[in-house]
């Protein structure tokens, strides 16, 4: 059995026991998140898929930390001009387990 899930605008394949690195969410460590954008849900042979989401469909999870992922550098550059930029950003993400699907 899975589901296909949405948040935070990207959408994730997820099954029980999965742990899943998603973008950062409000949540304490530990805490139960709920996703209720459930977009379809295969079961067994049954596979649904919802308009655009599945009415009465959930998946839970809980919150394991978070963390930052690795340093990206982002560097602009305009030749002959003298413009060069040079930053690092390292995204924020919430490291989740699929503990539940509920159709």
């Amino acid at each position: 059995m899975y589901a296909i899930i949405e948040t935070g605008g990207k959408q994730y394949r997820v099954q029980e026991g999965d742990v899943l690195l998603l973008d950062r969410l409000a949540r304490e460590e530990n805490e139960t998140v709920v996703f209720d954008r459930v977009l379809a849900v295969k079961q067994g042979e049954e596979f649904r898929v919802g308009t655009p989401t599945l009415e009465g469909a959930r998946v839970t999870g809980r919150v394991l930390g978070h963390g930052r992922s690795r340093k990206i550098i982002v560097f602009k550059y305009r030749p002959k001009v003298n413009y060069r930029r040079k930053r690092g950003h390292r995204q924020p993400f919430t490291r989740v387990k699929i503990e539940r699907i509920e159709v």
